[in-house]
């Protein structure tokens, strides 16, 4: 369950590298800045779950239980600052335009927010394997199936 934690936490970190990626091309830490996500929201995210990754795959070469427990603690806040920005990017992707499907797009405006331009489906993807994520570490460290 260990290995398929590392799985599903690297596709996670995969996805999430496609936001930030996406975030900095358009802008989100450019001044002045229009994004909904503070840059150490943003980055607190990344570091907290890379730090995490890495104690786990330390965790899966040394098989210490505490390592274990510690990359699930590290988890957390983790998901709670993905959570955030997930509040905060909710109502900018409800505030977009729908454009009747005979007629050009409008041009994204110059002061959207660079959240706007993520892909639904990643943004769905990511939440999804991040919990999974989540659930396989805490199974792995209370030991179950095996460890």
């Amino acid at each position: 369950m260990g290995v398929a934690a590392l799985i599903t936490w690297v596709l996670t970190a995969g996805g999430g590298f496609v936001l930030l990626a996406t975030w900095i091309a358009k802008g989100g830490v450019r001044q002045p800045r229009t994004s909904h996500f503070p840059p150490a929201l943003v980055f607190g995210h990344l570091v907290l779950a890379a730090a995490g990754l890495i104690v786990w795959i330390i965790y899966l070469i040394t098989k210490s239980n505490g390592l274990a427990w510690t990359g699930f603690v590290l988890l957390i806040p983790v998901a709670l600052l993905g959570s955030t920005m997930l509040a905060r990017w909710i109502p900018t992707y409800r505030g977009r335009v729908s454009v009747p499907a005979n007629t050009a797009p409008a041009a994204t405006p110059v002061d959207a927010p660079a959240e706007r331009h993520f892909p639904v489906p990643v943004v769905a993807a990511h939440g999804l394997v991040a919990v999974a994520t989540v659930v396989l570490v805490l199974l792995t460290a209370l030991q179950v199936g095996g460890g």
